[in-house]
């Protein structure tokens, strides 16, 4: 007799659920990508992934692409850089949820140390916790793709690096949001000489939402005909159907 299985807080998601092919990314992976700041990035060498917060800019085609692209830099020497030359494949994790830590239910001590210490919070903590409690909050998307260091000095660095900047450059904000919510990072990460232009294709990914439902998806190569036909199951996001791709 099979053993009992513990019961699941979301639908299972060990093989490629509920999946959608297209010549590009879901219209809820495309909003949040035109909507959030930041996406993580995790590449990695032979043992350890590395995962580090990046500026970005999403681009559905370019003079130089014509599917859909993900911009980011790089320093040269970074881990991250390290990692992509031995390894192009790589996953960006982004997301539409804002993210203060709301009050635990612990009791409150005097010890400072004490991970349970509460400390009052801001008016901008209180109002984004308010926002994560209405419909703003939505899906996180794991999207997997295969990075390539653009070839500096070349005409195509110079106009993605300068869709990067035009897509990281912002208004002026309230004293309230302080310096954080400026320009990121943007004068040492983008605008630096040194910098590399970083170039994700996209190949296929997940969304998936707080009451624990998932979607995969997978965009069209070259000669793919769209199929919504039986699911042959796999690894998670379509990994065997792509481990061999270039």
């Amino acid at each position: 007799m099979a053993e009992a299985q513990p019961p699941l807080n979301g639908e299972p998601s060990a093989t490629t659920t509920h999946l959608q092919t297209g010549s590009s990314p879901p219209d809820e992976v495309v909003t949040c990508l035109k909507n959030a700041r930041f996406l993580h990035l995790a590449t990695c060498d032979a043992l350890y992934p590395h995962v580090s917060l990046m500026n970005y800019t999403y681009l559905p085609s370019s003079p130089y692409t014509d599917h859909p692209t993900i911009i980011m830099t790089t320093n040269p020497s970074s881990k991250k850089t390290i990692n992509l030359i031995r390894n192009p494949r790589v996953s960006l994790l982004v997301h539409d949820w804002v993210s203060p830590r709301p009050p635990t239910t612990s009791v409150e001590t005097d010890d400072p140390s004490s991970p349970t210490q509460q400390h009052p919070r801001s008016s901008l903590a209180n109002l984004l916790l308010n926002l994560n409690t209405s419909a703003l909050s939505s899906i996180s998307a794991t999207i997997n793709g295969t990075a390539k260091l653009v070839e500096p000095g070349t005409e195509m660095e110079r106009y993605l690096k300068e869709k990067h900047l035009e897509n990281n450059t912002f208004g002026d904000v309230t004293a309230e949001q302080g310096p954080s919510s400026g320009d990121g990072g943007r004068g040492c990460y983008i605008e630096g000489d040194e910098v590399r232009v970083v170039a994700v294709r996209i190949r296929d990914g997940r969304i998936a939402d707080w009451k624990g439902s998932v979607k995969d998806w997978r965009l069209l190569e070259d000669g793919d005909v769209e199929d919504d036909g039986p699911q042959i199951p796999g690894l998670p996001n379509g990994a065997s159907n792509h481990e061999q791709r270039p």
